[in-house]
């Protein structure tokens, strides 16, 4: 049931004050049958930085949730230094809008929070959807004895 003609550009910034002591800004927006999708945004990003187009597309099949997290842009608090604290904000985030069950897109660094909120509260998150995350390998030591090739290796001189 699509509730509004209200977009991406026309949804207003509401706020909400979570258990944690911090007011959470965010835009709620979309087709309100079934699960939201709860949006987690990259490094330094805010809910201004979702490309709107995109936003209406998943908005047309399903209630879409943006926000900012902790320290980020309209919501207050200090920005967490661990994704581990993010993910427990984000959950204080969707508790205070009294969500049960919620499917979550993680984007770059939002893609660590969502998995990460995903392991401390399994029962909260449906569906995850990873979009551009670093995996483990990453950061992964190199192994012994394997050198890491410089940009240049290969290259010879003449």
């Amino acid at each position: 049931m699509l509730t509004t003609n209200v977009t991406a550009l026309t949804a207003p910034t509401r706020l909400v004050q979570a258990g944690n002591g911090v007011r959470y800004a965010y835009r709620r927006f979309g087709n309100q049958d079934g699960v939201p999708l709860v949006l987690m945004q990259h490094f330094r990003g805010s809910m201004d930085n979702w490309d709107t187009e995109l936003l209406d597309t998943l908005a047309a099949e399903r209630e879409v949730i943006a926000f900012n997290n902790t320290g980020v842009a309209s919501t207050n608090g200090e920005t967490p230094r661990s994704v581990q604290q993010m993910a427990r904000d984000a959950i204080a985030f969707i508790e205070a809008l009294k969500l049960e069950k919620v499917d979550v897109l993680g984007f770059s660094l939002g893609g660590f929070i969502a998995q990460e909120v995903a392991l401390l509260k399994p029962d909260l998150v449906r569906k995850l959807v990873l979009a551009g995350p670093a995996g483990r390998a990453a950061n992964a030591p190199v192994a012994q004895g394997h050198r890491r090739r410089s940009p240049q290796a290969g290259c010879r001189r003449r």
